[in-house]
């Protein structure tokens, strides 16, 4: 008798972790894996016509590499590709470095006023894109603009739209948008360091530049590479920003960047299946190049 109990509740027990993981892996499965599965099978398929002219009807057939092959024989959007790793050459850095220090002056002992640009610092970060890129839009617009109309008048001619600045003029917006989300990431960091290896470094004389090279940047790594990887992700995937100064830029064509590529291909070729492939295969280079990341650091971090 009590082996027969034990036995009900050793099952009760081992499905007590499935209970609990369920909701979880349901929520993977709908809003992860099945979209990136159905994507990938979209883009080994295509539409074939039958009959004269194509008049006979349609039926979507399996075409194997056939999509990708064209994805990347079209020269726009491998420039496309080449546009947003050069925007992300620049963009990583520069938003990681801004964010690392602002973060640092917040978390600053004489620091004023931190819960006022804390939140200064955040707001632009609950500005969806689109309104943003409308805002910046107007700054960027010769004869709206107050700054190109200033630059105007000291004598200084800058186009901010045009084909040597508008990426730049991008990279602008989106380091507006989310500097703040990660200077709040590196302040939460920050905050767990314990006040004793601050106070461990005045004792030993270290100034506050050593303090933060010695003490704060050693420990702050964590979150710097997850900043930095979520900056590789977000620049491969720009869209918004371009596809609404596009109206007001000639600078800007429905390839700029590989999302608006496939777009376009969907919503205005109706070529789902080409766009299905663009999409993989930007994915594909955002997995490569975080991973890349993600090793080199782990390597350097082995050696050291």
């Amino acid at each position: 008798m009590p082996t027969r109990t034990r036995a009900p509740r050793r099952r009760r027990r081992n499905l007590t972790p499935v209970v609990f993981v369920a909701p979880f892996l349901l929520l993977f499965l709908l809003t992860f894996a099945l979209p990136i599965g159905y994507a990938v099978y979209q883009s080994v398929m295509d539409v074939e016509h039958t009959g004269a002219l194509g008049l006979g009807g349609s039926r979507t057939v399996f075409v194997g590499l056939s999509n990708y092959a064209d994805a990347l024989s079209d020269h726009a959007f491998v420039r496309s590709i080449g546009r947003v790793l050069l925007f992300a050459a620049v963009q990583v850095p520069v938003m990681v470095a801004l964010s690392a220090g602002l973060a640092l002056l917040l978390d600053s002992a004489s620091a004023r006023g931190v819960r006022f640009f804390r939140a200064a610092f955040f707001l632009p970060y609950g500005v969806p894109g689109v309104i943003a890129s409308i805002l910046w839009g107007f700054l960027y617009v010769p004869g709206v603009s107050p700054l190109v109309d200033g630059m105007s008048h000291l004598g200084i001619s800058v186009d901010l739209l045009g084909g040597n600045t508008v990426l730049w003029s991008i990279a602008n917006i989106v380091t507006w948008e989310f500097a703040g989300y990660n200077v709040l990431v590196l302040v939460a960091q920050l905050r767990t360091i314990p006040s004793e290896l601050y106070e461990a470094a005045r004792i030993d004389g270290a100034s506050a530049w050593e303090t933060v090279r010695h003490v704060k940047l050693p420990l702050l790594r964590p979150a710097l590479i997850l900043t930095t990887v979520f900056t590789i992700i977000g620049t491969l995937q720009l869209f918004a920003e371009p596809l609404v100064l596009k109206p007001v830029s000639s600078s800007i064509d429905s390839a700029y960047t590989p999302n608006l590529s496939a777009y376009n291909e969907a919503f205005t070729n109706d070529n789902y299946h080409l766009a299905a492939a663009e999409a993989v295969l930007l994915a594909l280079a955002a997995f490569a190049l975080s991973f890349g990341f993600l090793r080199l650091i782990n390597k350097r971090g082995g050696d050291a």
